[in-house]
C-alpha cells in the first residue's frame, strides 16, 4: 500500500507551488499529474508581480529571469472614434522592482518549479498518473485511486490530506456536499497567434470588433490573441471563411496597418483557432474531511482581468502556510482546511463579483451589438483615469496583486541574493 502525507492532484501552477512549499517545510508530498509533460498551448502564461515576489522569496528569481519572457508594463484600450490607445493600467507606476507582468510559457515555469521541488527529499512528482476516484473511509477522504496512463496499471495512494488542484474539471466537483454554484457567462474565447512587428504597440492591448472583443498579449515576436465571441457561437461562426474573420479582426485593430493578410505566418485553417469554453463558478465549500480544493478546482474564473493563475498561486501559498504545521504532525482537522477557505474565499468571491459586473455592463452589450452600460461620458472619464498617475495605480495594483499578497511558510523561504 502506497502512502504519503499530502497528495496533490494536478501539476499546474497551484499544485506545483503547493508541492514545493510543503516539501521545503518538511512535509512528505506527492504530486500526481495526468499528462506526460507540461506542454499545453494557450494556457495562462501571465506571471504577476505577486508571483514574481514569491519566486524571489524562494530564491528562484535568477533562474526565472533566465527563462524566455516578455515584460508587460501596461494595459491599453482603444477609446473614441479614432481608436486612440489609452493606458488604463500602468503597472510600471507601482513601487518595487517587480512592476511588470512577465509573459512566460507556462511549461517553462512549471518545469522550473518541478526541478526545484525534486531537490527536496520529501517531494515526489509522478507524471502520466491520472486520478480516477477518491478513497473514502467513514466519511473521510483518505487518498486516491489512480491509473498509470503509460503502463495501464492502477493503484491506490493513501494520504493524510488530499488537495485538488486539477482545475475546473476536478473530480472533487462532483461531490454534492461541496455545492457547486455556477454563474452565467456571455462569452467564449478563441485563441490564436499573429506575427508581431516592431512598429506595433507594446504590452497588453484590447480592441472591439463587430460583436466580439479582443485582447492581444505582446509575446515579443508574436501576439497571443484572444477573441471574445458570444457564448455558444463557435459552430456558427466557424461556418464563415477564416480569412473573413481575420479581415474583420484587422479592421478592428487600427495599428495593423496593412492587415492580417500581409503578416506571416498567420492561421491558415480553423484548426489553428482554439476554443476556450468560458465558465465561472465557485464551490460553496472547498473542503470536507481529508480533502481541500484550491485554484480553479474551487473557483473557476472568467478570463476578465487575466488573474486566474495569480489567484490559484495565492491559494497555494495560503494553503501551505496554514497546513504545513498540521501536516508535519500528521493530523489535519476540519478547522485547518476551513481556515484556508476562510482566508481565500473573500478574494475569489470579490473578484468574481467584479467580473460579473464587467460581463453584464461591458462585455455582453458589446457582444450583442449594443453600447456598453457604462453610460455617461466614457471618453472624458477614461481620459481622467488614464492621465492621472495616482488613479492609474488602482487598476494596476489589482492586476498585479489582486486583493493582497499571501505569505509562504517561513521554512520554505530561500531569498535570492
Amino acid at each position: 500500500m502506497e502512502r504519503t502525507t499530502c497528495c496533490v492532484v494536478g501539476g499546474g501552477p497551484a499544485g506545483m507551488v503547493l508541492g514545493l512549499l510543503l516539501a521545503r517545510a518538511g512535509v512528505e508530498v506527492t504530486v500526481l499529474e495526468k499528462h506526460g509533460d507540461f506542454l499545453r498551448d494557450f494556457r495562462g502564461d501571465t506571471v504577476h508581480p505577486s508571483t514574481l515576489r514569491l519566486l524571489d522569496d524562494l530564491g528562484l528569481a535568477e533562474r526565472f529571469a533566465a527563462l524566455p519572457q516578455r515584460h508587460v508594463h501596461s494595459v491599453q484600450l482603444p477609446i473614441g472614434r479614432d481608436g486612440d490607445l489609452f493606458t488604463v493600467g500602468d503597472i510600471s507606476s507601482l513601487p518595487g522592482k517587480y512592476n511588470y507582468v512577465a509573459m512566460v510559457p507556462q511549461w517553462d515555469l512549471l518545469d522550473l518549479l518541478a526541478d526545484e521541488a525534486k531537490r527536496e527529499p520529501t517531494f515526489q512528482l509522478r507524471m502520466n498518473t491520472e486520478v480516477t476516484s477518491f478513497l473514502m473511509e467513514r466519511g473521510r477522504v483518505t487518498g486516491v485511486r489512480y491509473r498509470d496512463r503509460v503502463a495501464g496499471s492502477t493503484g491506490e495512494l493513501r494520504a493524510t490530506l488530499t488537495v485538488a488542484c486539477d482545475g475546473r474539471g476536478s473530480l472533487a466537483r462532483v461531490l454534492p456536499e461541496l455545492g457547486l454554484r455556477e454563474f452565467p457567462c456571455p462569452m467564449d474565447v478563441w485563441w490564436f497567434r499573429l506575427p508581431r512587428e516592431e512598429r506595433d504597440p507594446q504590452g497588453l492591448v484590447g480592441n472591439a470588433g463587430e460583436r466580439y472583443l479582443t485582447a492581444m498579449i505582446d509575446r515579443g515576436d508574436y501576439w497571443q490573441c484572444a477573441a471574445l465571441i458570444p457564448k455558444g457561437a463557435d459552430d456558427a461562426w466557424r461556418a464563415q471563411p477564416l480569412d473573413q474573420f481575420l479581415a474583420s479582426f484587422a479592421e478592428a485593430t487600427p495599428w495593423i496597418r496593412q492587415g492580417v493578410a500581409d503578416r506571416e505566418p498567420r492561421p491558415r485553417s480553423w484548426d489553428e483557432v482554439k476554443l476556450l469554453d468560458v465558465r465561472m463558478d465557485r464551490l460553496r465549500r472547498w473542503h470536507r474531511p481529508g480533502l481541500l480544493c484550491i485554484g480553479d478546482a474551487a473557483h473557476a474564473m472568467s478570463p476578465v482581468f487575466g488573474i486566474g493563475i495569480n489567484l490559484a498561486v495565492e491559494d497555494a501559498v495560503a494553503a501551505a502556510r496554514h497546513l504545513a504545521g498540521p501536516l508535519r504532525k500528521g493530523i489535519v482537522g476540519l478547522a485547518d482546511v476551513r481556515a484556508v477557505q476562510n482566508r481565500r474565499w473573500p478574494t475569489a468571491a470579490g473578484t468574481q463579483i467584479l467580473q460579473r459586473i464587467a460581463h453584464a455592463r461591458v462585455i455582453e452589450p458589446l457582444l450583442q451589438g449594443r453600447s456598453p452600460a457604462v453610460a455617461g461620458q466614457p471618453l472624458r472619464l477614461t481620459q481622467v483615469l488614464t492621465k492621472a498617475p495616482w488613479l492609474k495605480r488602482g487598476p494596476a495594483y489589482f492586476l498585479a496583486y489582486g486583493a493582497g499578497r499571501e505569505r509562504p511558510p517561513a521554512a520554505s523561504l530561500r531569498h535570492s541574493g
